[in-house]
């Protein structure tokens, strides 16, 4: 891998990531911008003790662009984009609209201890674009892209945990009109969270309530229970095994772990890395083969904390669709928006059956 960063127009970075060093990029962002300014705020959420990101600038971010108005296409001569090379292979910059960003020099929060706390955001938000590419998918990358892809993840993952006000690092795609994406063009995100995220935070309280009960792990007895069960299992390989969980919330579900325990990407070795490229586009490919069309999708690989519960936490990968049949979606109603209880209509041993027929 071989990377490259520029300063586009607002003063904002972009790195291009090249399988080799002899690509040309010192194409120079031909736009007028303002520089970029945001200001994201945090309100803490006391009866869940968490934080709510709130960024109001976000309201005037590019909805549904046309293919010949795309904001992540290469740059031509009469279209000036967010990349300002002519092609590229995979590139990373900041998110003109960031829910999260570093604060401004005279944000300010309340003082430690109040009820009604606040303060300012701070973090990163990132784009991640595969491809330039405007009607590929994830599914449809060779296995070189992907495994370039995970190498820009992993250098991602390790500059943005080295930023002193991170402690959590998500890389993620959502796909599909149905999820809410704004951007057709195949690309993914990263969020540097300023805390640790609600469901990080929970699971890590169940995995030290189990070893204390148990004195084992509980990512570790999970993924053997599902190994040896085997009726949700979808792929297993020397490295990996993919399955969809025993009580699986949405109606087509995938966890993805390694088969060693590891807290992050850049835990990774090298055999690993290249059989996860092939993996992941086989399970892509199935998801894109479900229904008539490709399946709306949210995927995201959950990592340890910068800073707490890394030699406990499992590096795992979460993909799942909202679409439960051809024509019909999951939709988070009463129950689920408003309890945070789900109730599916697809069992998960029939929603791994149907996967497992979607072999390539």
């Amino acid at each position: 891998m071989h990377k490259t960063t520029i300063t586009l127009a607002d003063g904002r970075e972009l790195t291009y990531y090249d399988t080799a060093a002899d690509q040309a990029r010192d194409a120079v962002d031909q736009r007028q911008l303002p520089p970029a300014n945001s200001a994201s705020q945090l309100r803490y959420e006391p009866f869940m003790d968490t934080w709510v990101i709130y960024a109001s600038h976000r309201q005037d971010r590019t909805y549904l662009p046309s293919a010949q108005n795309c904001p992540l296409c290469a740059s031509t001569a009469e279209h000036h984009t967010e990349v300002p090379a002519a092609s590229y292979e995979v590139v990373v910059f900041q998110n003109r609209f960031p829910a999260l960003s570093a604060p401004p020099p005279e944000a300010v929060g309340t003082p430690p201890g109040q009820l009604l706390a606040s303060r300012p955001a701070g973090g990163r938000s990132e784009v991640v674009v595969y491809t330039d590419d405007h009607d590929a998918s994830f599914a449809d990358l060779t296995p070189e892209r992907v495994e370039l892809l995970l190498d820009a993840l992993i250098d991602r993952t390790a500059v943005l945990s080295a930023l002193p006000d991170v402690d959590q690092v998500f890389c993620f795609e959502n796909r599909g009109r149905e999820i809410g994406v704004t951007q057709p063009h195949p690309h993914g995100q990263i969020y540097a969270y300023p805390f640790i995220t609600p469901r990080t935070s929970k699971a890590l309280d169940s995995v030290r309530s189990y070893y204390r009960r148990t004195g084992r792990n509980l990512y570790d007895d999970v993924v053997a229970a599902e190994r040896k069960d085997g009726s949700r299992v979808i792929i297993e390989t020397e490295f990996w095994t993919a399955f969809v969980p025993h009580a699986a919330r949405w109606p087509y579900e995938v966890h993805l772990y390694p088969n060693r325990r590891i807290p992050d990407l850049a835990s990774l070795d090298a055999d690993e890395r290249k059989e996860l490229a092939e993996v992941e586009l086989d399970i892509f490919g199935r998801f894109a083969r479900l229904f008539d069309a490709p399946a709306p999708y949210i995927a995201g690989w959950h990592q340890a904390p910068v800073r707490d519960g890394r030699e406990i936490f499992a590096l795992h990968l979460e993909l799942f669709t909202s679409r439960r049949t051809s024509d019909k979606l999951k939709y988070l109603a009463g129950s689920e928006s408003a309890m945070d209880a789900f109730a599916s209509d697809v069992i998960p041993e029939a929603a791994a059956a149907r996967l497992r027929e979607l072999a390539p």
